[in-house]
């Protein structure tokens, strides 16, 4: 499964999941998302069959919505629960959270090829 981060997500988790082997790339690393809305960055994800990583899921669940009532191709989303601190402090967890995922799931499975959502877990049981 490959991934994309949303732009409130720090690109440092998208550098240290690559250290780990994945393909994962975040909004605030590429010039041609930063900044743009959440349209555009919803619209690259067929085309580089990437999973958004969202907590802004009022934006994005519209979108997945709009797309599925379309047959558009989608890859879903995988939503970060409130629990999971965005601060620099919860980078660690989220990275953890995040290899968990994409080691369980190294291809896009049925329910996010279907256009669902995967909830993250975290693996430290916080």
């Amino acid at each position: 499964m490959k991934l994309l981060l949303d732009e409130h997500l720090s690109p440092e988790i998208a550098r240290q999941l690559r250290e780990r082997g994945h393909d994962v790339v975040a909004v605030g690393e590429r010039t041609d998302l930063r900044g743009r809305p959440d349209r555009v960055h919803f619209a690259s994800l067929a085309d580089e069959q990437r999973a958004i990583v969202t907590r802004d899921l009022g934006d994005f669940r519209p979108l997945l919505d709009e797309a599925l009532r379309r047959g558009s191709s989608t890859y879903g989303l995988v939503c970060v629960p409130a629990r999971f601190p965005l601060n620099r402090d919860g980078i660690g967890r989220l990275v953890a959270a995040l290899d968990a995922l994409l080691q369980a799931h190294p291809k896009v499975d049925a329910a996010i090829s279907l256009g669902g959502e995967i909830w993250l877990q975290d693996p430290t049981g916080s």
